[in-house]
């Protein structure tokens, strides 16, 4: 996460990195690398509660509020599919639940995600994205006016 970048600012940086690499192979090397520095996450949130559906992997999501914004946390038993969450934690996570809601994620498809990905995974990203903008939904009903603090 980027907290003194905006959304766009930080979907820039995640473009520009890709753009470093000329193959498919290098890209995806990176993504599993990326999946690798993702914070472990804690066992006790590893729950069906928590699991989000329609990927083809395991994937854990949490999420919580602190003074008006939605910090992130997930895990996958998929390397490549850990990398794709945490391109996506690091866009969304520390934000306010109305810049999650109308993010439009740009980067996903400029990046060529939407075209390199298996069926399955594509799915299963547009599941996570889903899953992400669900929570700052239900933040933003909860607490429809954050306290500036």
């Amino acid at each position: 996460m980027s907290p003194d970048l905006s959304i766009a600012e930080t979907e820039k940086e995640i473009t520009a990195e890709f753009a470093l690499f000329d193959s498919w192979d290098d890209k995806y090397e990176y993504i599993i690398d990326l999946g690798k520095k993702l914070a472990p996450l804690d066992p006790k949130y590893k729950t069906d509660d928590n699991r989000v559906r329609g990927c083809q992997s395991s994937v854990w999501l949490v999420a919580d509020y602190k003074e008006g914004k939605l910090y992130y946390q997930a895990d996958s038993d998929a390397m490549i599919v850990k990398g794709l969450i945490s391109m996506l934690i690091r866009v969304l996570s520390g934000r306010p639940a109305d810049e999650i809601i109308e993010a439009r994620l740009d980067f996903i498809r400029d990046i060529g995600m939407t075209t390199h990905l298996a069926q399955t995974r594509s799915n299963g990203l547009l599941n996570m994205v889903k899953q992400m903008k669900h929570y700052a939904l239900a933040y933003k009903i909860k607490d429809p006016v954050p306290s500036k603090n």
